[in-house]
């Protein structure tokens, strides 16, 4: 119990920190603006492709698969973008302000505060997808949108939030600045993403690996409203391996001190 309140401790503060400084409220902003944008402009391309279709006597269009799906994708983009500036501060300004050294020789572990600080992460993560729930709800109340792959969408860009928050403790646990903490997490996520892009040039044993190995693909699945054991296990692992990592530094780090 007590290494759970510890954890939760840790979380807390962390959360708080983001919303000391006007960092945390410009995140949640930012992606809400951004979202809202994608959804405006595929709500649009969807009324004007249904409306066209209905008048030409063509099928059905369904708002998951042609629209929210490709909304959900999208916002994956500005996860991208906006990931590294809430994991760039995690450890680098702790080693800046010199607060390290005041964690490190705490009675907590170094897993309990590798968790905490994961977990505040996550909790301001959690945030931003919240917001965007909002506009969810105006296609349930002028539409008539199946839930599950809206639900199966939201947890695939949880788990990957989740694989880009332990990466980017384990990259801001490596230096001092912010900044390059930032610029790194950046560079790393998006060879993650476009990994693939040397599976289409490989053979077809490589292209295999490689498309294992990239983050998004991982997602689609999820976006369409196919919950894969595959793709679980994948960013379950990664999460996992990325805050083995961490430990594995913040370790070293207790060793130099």
């Amino acid at each position: 119990m007590n290494s759970v309140r510890n954890v939760l401790a840790i979380a807390d503060k962390e959360l708080r920190s983001y919303f000391a400084s006007p960092i945390g409220y410009i995140i949640i902003g930012l992606f809400a603006l951004l979202f809202g944008w994608f959804f405006y402009v595929y709500l649009t391309f969807f009324v004007q492709r249904s409306t066209g279709m209905a008048g030409m006597g063509g099928g059905a269009t369904n708002i998951n698969q042609d629209m929210i799906r490709y909304v959900l994708m999208n916002s994956a983009v500005i996860i991208l973008f906006v990931m590294p500036m809430i994991t760039m501060r995690t450890y680098a300004e702790e080693k800046r302000s010199g607060t390290i050294e005041l964690l490190l020789t705490s009675p907590l572990t170094d897993v309990q505060i590798i968790l905490g600080k994961f977990f505040g992460a996550m909790g301001l993560y959690a945030a931003m997808l919240l917001v965007t729930l909002l506009y969810m709800g105006i296609l349930f109340i002028y539409g008539n949108p199946e839930w599950r792959p809206i639900a199966s969408g939201y947890l695939g860009l949880l788990l990957m939030g989740g694989c880009f928050i332990s990466l980017g403790l384990l990259i801001s646990s490596l230096t001092k600045n912010q900044i390059v903490a930032g610029v790194l997490t950046f560079a790393v996520f998006l060879m993650l993403w476009v990994i693939n892009w040397i599976g289409d040039q490989s053979g077809p044993t490589t292209r295999v690996i490689v498309n294992y190995l990239s983050i998004v693909d991982h997602f689609d699945d999820f976006a369409r409203g196919i919950i894969d054991t595959k793709h679980l296990v994948y960013y379950l692992s990664f999460i996992t391996f990325g805050l083995f990592l961490t430990a594995k530094s913040v370790d070293s780090e207790r060793w130099r001190g």
